[in-house]
């Protein structure tokens, strides 16, 4: 396959994957009548839907990735060559950002406004990076065993980091950047995404230390 091809493919499936976000956000919220819970439910469960429907879908074609903690993971596994690694950052930025104004264009809202949801914190922080770093290992886990579980178990994980960590779990650097451009129940206050970005970077590097440790050969007694 091209990196053209997979360019596209890229970004298109962050795209779909924001809009799923950050629309089922604004649906849920909207409906909920002030329930959060409720709302935070319908977010969760379309996300981890929409998830393993695009990856079944682009992951023949890209790797589908959408999240340039996972191509940089992939860069240093060997599954990526570094010199595509920028291209694929790239896609997956624009990508979000246009399924961020899609979402928005869908539901009447501006097509982009600095998002004033307050994330900030250490306990927000520490949730990025154990959020990322279970991401990581759960990708990278399954691949080395049952790669065709990817799309399911990453999906369930989803749905389950949503719950167990403070920050809805995030764990993805193109994504938060684009929620910071979205004032709606999905988003991000612009001057929390940094915070955000170095804990899910440094939750990845964890992630993919400790797998390189498990794959590393014992050697011989």
């Amino acid at each position: 396959m091209t990196l053209a091809r997979r360019v596209v493919a890229e970004a298109l499936g962050t795209a779909f994957l924001l809009a799923i976000v950050v629309g089922s956000g604004i649906m849920g919220e909207r409906l909920a009548a002030g329930n959060t819970a409720v709302a935070l439910l319908a977010n969760t469960l379309a996300t981890g839907a929409g998830l393993i429907a695009l990856i079944l879908t682009f992951g023949p074609i890209s790797g589908a990735h959408f999240n340039p903690v996972v191509s940089l993971a992939a860069a240093i596994t060997g599954s990526l060559r570094w010199r595509e690694v920028l291209a694929y950052l790239l896609a997956q930025i624009a990508g979000a950002f246009a399924g961020v104004a899609t979402a928005h264009l869908m539901f009447g809202e501006p097509l982009f406004t600095a998002s004033s949801h307050a994330r900030a914190g250490l306990a927000q922080m520490w949730s990025e990076f154990v959020a990322t770093s279970g991401l990581v290992c759960v990708i990278w886990g399954c691949l080395r065993q049952r790669a065709e579980a990817v799309p399911f178990a990453v999906g369930a994980y989803i749905v389950a980091a949503y719950w167990f960590t403070a920050s809805t779990s995030f764990a993805n650097p193109a994504v938060t950047l684009a929620r910071a451009a979205t004032d709606t129940f999905a988003g991000i206050r612009p001057q929390d995404a940094a915070g955000f970005i170095v804990a899910q970077l440094a939750g990845a590097t964890c992630a993919i230390l400790l797998f390189r440790w498990f794959a590393a050969t014992e050697p011989q007694r």
